[in-house]
């Protein structure tokens, strides 16, 4: 996670990134679970995935995403991120149906998924927005 530019500060961007945090530790159980052949396990840890997953990817969207969109230099790399968003949920819904061969996949998804806001966007975020901007953000996360 990131913690060099003090982007954290804010509060979203600590929110998301707590949230971030909880995830990975969520896919880390899921992928425990499966690695044991512990099925029940796994399908609990699913639900909490998607617990935490569904709400984070919908405020992110509607909140900072919809912000930066409206800017041509973030245009591209958000609706990278939200396609991102879509394929994690397929990958979800595979293993919720039973299908566990994904998940290491899954996982190495996810990361690289959060790499790529924490270190890439929140950071970029944190400059490029203004009071504004960032109100308009909260009142939408």
């Amino acid at each position: 996670m990131c913690s060099y530019c003090g982007c954290r500060e804010i509060s979203v961007i600590g929110r998301f990134s707590d949230e971030h945090v909880e995830i990975i530790n969520a896919v880390g159980e899921l992928r425990r679970s499966v690695a044991k052949g512990d099925v029940a396990a796994a399908r609990t840890a699913i639900d909490v995935l998607r617990q935490l997953l569904d709400p984070h990817t919908l405020s992110e969207e509607r909140s900072l995403f919809a912000e930066l969109r409206d800017d041509p230099e973030f245009t591209e790399h958000v609706d990278l991120l939200c396609a991102e968003h879509r394929d994690i949920d397929s990958a979800l819904d595979v293993a919720a149906g039973g299908d566990l061969s994904g998940v290491v996949d899954l996982e190495n998804l996810l990361r690289r998924h959060i790499d790529k806001e924490e270190n890439g966007l929140f950071p970029a975020a944190a400059i490029a927005l203004d009071g504004p901007a960032w109100e308009r953000v909260v009142d939408r996360a």
